[in-house]
């Protein structure tokens, strides 16, 4: 059985009859001859003129059908092609025993190593010209490592491009190139859109410059988990517009030539188009862009909870057990302490009903919404607490537990300590005796533990002179890492300090 595989981005056939066009001309029924034909009514004539259509046929009435044209030859001239270069380093692996050397009597050093070489590796994707001074959206997965980056627009002119920002969360990248009017696409509204709505997707590919295919919006706000990120968003729209590998980053469009989304993943057991394609909605699209352009990082804003959807899969496994019998709403599983939704007074088994008034029956959906505010904005969560209607009113933070805006400086001190972290149990507690901490249960090459020296099973107790009691404590941390305490399970406390 082949396996559906969901593949990252780098019509209808007609057939026809041959032979001549007939036309069955057949008169109408005469009410004289009680209820019958007459054999002088009812005549039938063959022609190879053109065939008049039956009266069971719609008049056709060309305002009324959509005509993509003008949205394909305006939105064309602001997708262009983007070259991605890496500069990637081979060698250093040992040369071995050749004959050849001793033979000829060539002195050779044996065993010893290559030289290591540099080759670039070079793939592309596309991108969408929204501002006529030349900053480009496309996906974070088309420019990720990228030490190059070139930009080819639809007349042909090519640009180098510089990288502004990037959000692996969304799979959304920003880009500029040094230029001044520039064609571009206006943002639409993919909250808009409606389920059989014709779209386009546009993309520029290496080898075909310039695809436009079509197809109707097929479902919204779809999920997938394929963003390799623990904090991805993803709400996708769904379309039958065929894309390929080399459209990641193109434009999905409406019929009045308006971006309502980058196109970014299709679904498929060949890693080419069979059936679907999914694009990141534009109004997750304009919220990174701004945040890109304005901070230089995606402002994310967290409620501070976690949920699950009540359909029917959750009705059958927990319903019994939580009293719950109908579909509808978020169950909050979790209340994170010290989180914008605890300082609100929602607790765990709170069922989430809408938010800012727009009823919250899919998790994706709601991620998508959350997705659009900033920390510090505050927001209405409608809630159901033992059948008990509330309402609360939410102030949002950062992921640092902060209500500021987050900047390119704000660090995320576990991702820069690199590595992964677990709660300490309380028999280590006792056996360490300490109030307790985190553990690390594994060390990434290139992030401060490893440059340290620390080793897995270390338990860190401070960060900069800062007690770490829990994962919690180590989520709110935002400074340069300066110091480490902590202790080994087999009771050795040691402090690093870290060298700049």
């Amino acid at each position: 059985m082949k396996k559906t595989a969901l593949v990252i981005l780098a019509t209808a056939a007609v057939s026809a009859v041959a032979g001549g066009l007939t036309a069955v001309s057949v008169n109408k029924y005469s009410s004289n001859n009680g209820g019958a034909f007459s054999s002088m009514d009812a005549t039938t004539s063959w022609s190879d003129m053109t065939p008049q259509a039956g009266n069971h046929f719609a008049a056709y009435q060309a305002e009324q059908y959509p005509d993509l044209t003008y949205a394909a030859e305006n939105a064309v001239k602001a997708v262009v092609n983007i070259e991605s270069i890496r500069e990637v380093q081979y060698g250093g692996r040992s040369r071995g025993y050749d004959p050849f050397y001793e033979f000829f009597g060539i002195p050779y050093g044996g065993g010893g190593y290559s030289e290591p070489e540099t080759r670039e590796q070079r793939s592309g994707g596309s991108g969408v010209i929204i501002s006529a001074d030349g900053y480009i959206v496309t996906n974070n997965h088309v420019i990720e490592e990228a030490t190059k980056l070139k930009v080819k627009l639809n007349d042909g002119r090519t640009f180098d491009a510089k990288l502004v920002g990037t959000d692996p969360t969304t799979d959304v990248a920003l880009i500029k190139i040094e230029a001044e009017d520039l064609p571009t696409l206006a943002f639409g509204n993919s909250n808009d859109l409606r389920l059989g709505e014709w779209v386009l997707a546009i993309g520029s590919p290496f080898d075909l410059q310039s695809t436009i295919t079509a197809g109707i919006v097929s479902a919204k706000a779809r999920q997938l988990g394929v963003i390799p990120d623990e904090l991805r968003v993803e709400s996708f729209i769904q379309t039958d517009a065929a894309v390929n590998p080399g459209n990641s980053g193109g434009a999905l469009v409406n019929t009045r030539g308006e971006l309502v989304g980058i196109n970014t993943v299709i679904k498929s057991s060949t890693g080419s188009y069979i059936g679907y394609s999914f694009a990141v909605p534009e109004t997750i699209v304009r919220k990174v862009v701004v945040d890109l352009k304005e901070y230089g990082v995606v402002q994310r804003a967290m409620l501070g909870v976690r949920y699950r959807a009540i359909d029917d899969l959750f009705i059958e496994q927990m319903g019994e057990e939580l009293g719950i019998t109908k579909t509808g709403g978020l169950y909050v599983n979790e209340v994170v302490e010290g989180g914008a939704a605890e300082d609100a007074g929602l607790r765990k088994g709170d069922i989430i009903t809408a938010v800012d008034g727009k009823k919250t029956n899919d998790a994706s959906a709601m991620s998508e919404q959350m997705a659009q505010y900033r920390p510090g904005d505050k927001i209405t969560i409608e809630y159901n607490r033992n059948g008990v209607e509330k309402k609360a009113q939410v102030t949002l933070k950062n992921k640092v537990g902060k209500t500021d805006p987050v900047t390119a400086d704000t660090k995320d001190v576990a991702e820069a300590l690199g590595g992964k972290f677990s709660e300490v149990s309380q028999s280590m507690r006792e056996k360490l005796e300490i109030r307790g901490g985190v553990q690390v249960t594994s060390v990434d090459r290139d992030g401060v533990l490893a440059q340290s020296g620390v080793k897995e099973g270390f338990v860190i107790t401070y960060i900069n002179d800062r007690p770490v009691t829990s994962l919690k404590d180590l989520e709110r941390l935002s400074d340069n890492v300066e110091s480490i305490d902590g202790v080994y399970p087999n009771g050795r406390a040691l402090r690093y300090v870290i060298v700049k």
